[in-house]
């Protein structure tokens, strides 16, 4: 199995060992892919200029809801890893996986939903981005436990140790596509194109 540590290549010698510049080499490609992966969330944005303008306080939640969603997930992904590093989940067991994290995600969507809307009401915004917020604050999370559910399995299918790439790919996933989610709700609400 590949063993890509923190989206890094392995380590052939003990950690102390290696020179800053050996870490360099295993560390920068991943990260400059992680990089050009995460530069498509600036997109994203842009792509949504328009929902911006029209409704300035929905910028004052992006980095609510895209930490929200990379943290939600990687709870998930750190518990899954350890429990398939220690036999305790196999690939047979996605389906059950996905619908113990789905249902779990969604108590905890339905609470951070609840925080979101009265983090806007204590913010003093109005009530249709405090619902768009929340709302957003609800399939953000939902949408973390599918991913984080099913990437760590996959990679682990495909032969890559998934303790590795699996948080980093999956907060940059996740921070796109939770942008994505949120300005589509936006749209939906404030009538925009």
């Amino acid at each position: 199995m590949l063993s890509w540590q923190g989206a890094t290549l392995p380590l052939e010698k003990p950690y102390l060992e290696i020179s800053p510049w050996t870490l360099w080499k295993k560390r920068s490609v991943w990260l400059l892919l992680l990089f050009v992966a995460e530069a498509y969330t600036s997109s994203v944005l842009q792509h949504f200029e328009e929902a911006l303008e029209s409704a300035i306080a929905l910028a004052f939640f992006i980095p609510l809801l895209i930490g929200t969603g990379g943290n939600s997930g990687t709870q998930i992904t750190s518990t899954l890893v350890r429990s398939m590093a220690l036999g305790e989940v196999r690939l047979r067991d996605m389906g059950r996986v996905i619908r113990k994290e789905v249902s779990t995600s969604f108590l905890i969507a339905l609470t951070l939903g609840l925080a979101g809307c009265l983090r806007a009401w204590m913010m003093g915004i109005g009530m249709e981005i405090t619902l768009i917020v929340s709302l957003t604050l609800v399939c953000i999370t939902l949408w973390s436990a599918i991913v984080s559910s099913v990437i760590p399995m996959v990679l682990k299918r495909i032969g890559i140790d998934p303790a590795v790439v699996s948080a980093p790919f999956i907060a940059t996933l996740i921070d796109g596509t939770g942008l994505i989610i949120y300005f589509k709700i936006a749209q939906y609400f404030l009538g925009l194109n």
